[in-house]
């Protein structure tokens, strides 16, 4: 897909994105937009961003076959790209980093944050004491209980985690609440969004933030097997893992690119979250435009995943104008396939996965055996499953 160049001026990807918000809120876009133009420009920030990546975050992250699964399984050979291996345990730090960065620019002392599974939150915590920033996460209620160890994290970072009742109880009212607080505190907070989401410029900045997963991956697979992957494979909430894994492929015709989303008790049911993978009508949340699980009178409708960062009604706008372009397939996987994932990703190769990565890795043993031996699955292992140990538990039965 040559000439590929998205979003346009106003931050729209085809139909989707936009900046759909309140008046007060549209200088403080307009600032950012601007001081991320010029820092986009200035080989300086990048340095810093790099350095900060390569001696904090410890990257690159690297691939790895999964040569015990991938026999297991008697198909195409599965390889990983270890983001769980990055400082904080997710690929979010690549984009708190940067924000960070950008903020740190800017003059902002301050920084606000929403987060579902809590890695975001984490991430952003964690950036926030790196440059000495006041720090305040928004999470649900509910994703409070089932990510407790995340909540600790974060307080023993220094940050202030906000609980919030209202609604669902999970990310979707953690973002509400975030960007309420911004219009409040416009002048001296700055809003570290965690996916590819949210009203231009977020979608394009957290995109390029989180292209050092694909551009790694590039380099390191043709090292490895010297060509590029049969198929590539993300995890899909908001977006930004799988958009930062997609984005360097998008022209490399001969690499299927494949997003997952979260099938819960079954895209047929109302209890899942995949507004893709569900048809769902496009609609406006959070200051964008995109796909949006919605009721018949256009309200926002409840959803549902074993994963707490994957429990979004909405989509990144960039993914959602991928797949009107035909250029990313967009599937689901339900709780139980990210399960038996999760559970064989531990057997057979001694690595815990997130819940959320266990969806990227439930399409790879699905498939794998449908493939020749010949051909290879790159999947995004966007994080570690430590903050999840006590979520399988209880829906083993187990008290720890």
């Amino acid at each position: 897909m040559q000439n590929y160049s998205f979003p346009d001026e106003r931050g729209f990807f085809g139909e989707h994105g936009g900046a759909y918000v309140s008046e007060t809120l549209i200088p403080a876009l307009q600032e950012l937009a601007q001081a991320y133009r010029e820092a986009k420009n200035d080989p300086a920030f990048w340095a810093a961003f790099r350095h900060d990546l390569k001696h904090y975050v410890g990257r690159p992250s690297p691939v790895y076959h999964a040569a015990r699964l991938s026999e297991q399984l008697g198909g195409a050979q599965i390889w990983l790209k270890r983001e769980d291996l990055n400082h904080t345990g997710a690929h979010k730090v690549n984009n708190t980093i940067g924000q960070a960065l950008l903020a740190k620019r800017m003059g902002k002392k301050r920084v606000i944050a929403e987060t579902g599974a809590g890695q975001h939150g984490v991430a952003s915590a964690t950036v926030a004491a790196r440059f000495g920033m006041e720090c305040h996460v928004y999470m649900g209620a509910d994703d409070i209980q089932r990510q407790a160890p995340n909540v600790f994290r974060m307080k023993l970072l220094g940050a202030n985690v906000v609980g919030v009742d209202s609604g669902s109880r999970t990310l979707k009212d953690a973002m509400n609440e975030a960007m309420r607080e911004w219009v409040a505190r416009v002048d001296d907070t700055f809003y570290i969004i965690g996916t590819a989401a949210g009203p231009a410029p977020y979608p394009e900045m957290v995109r390029d933030f989180q292209c050092v997963i694909g551009n790694e991956a590039k380099e390191q697979m043709l090292e490895a097997i010297g060509r590029q992957p049969d198929v590539a494979v993300a995890c899909v909430g908001g977006g930004s893992n799988a958009i930062g894994l997609f984005f360097p492929y998008i022209d490399e015709k001969n690499v299927r690119l494949v997003g997952v989303e979260a099938g819960g008790k079954g895209v047929e049911t109302d209890e899942h979250a995949a507004p893709i993978s569900s048809n769902a009508p496009i609609g406006v949340l959070h200051g964008f435009r995109s796909y949006l699980m919605q009721d018949e009178h256009g309200q926002v409708v409840g959803t549902h995943s074993v994963s707490a960062g994957l429990d979004y009604p909405g989509i990144g706008p960039e993914h959602s104008h991928l797949a009107d372009l035909g250029r990313v397939e967009y599937q689901a996987a339900n709780d139980d396939a990210a399960l038996e994932a999760f559970d064989l990703l531990c057997r057979y190769e001694g690595i815990i996965p997130a819940l959320e990565s266990s969806h990227a890795l439930a399409w790879a043993v699905a498939e794998a055996p449908k493939m020749g031996k010949d051909q290879v699955i790159l999947v995004n292992l966007s994080g570690r499953g430590d903050k999840d140990i006590n979520t399988v538990a209880k829906l083993k039965g187990i008290e720890l």
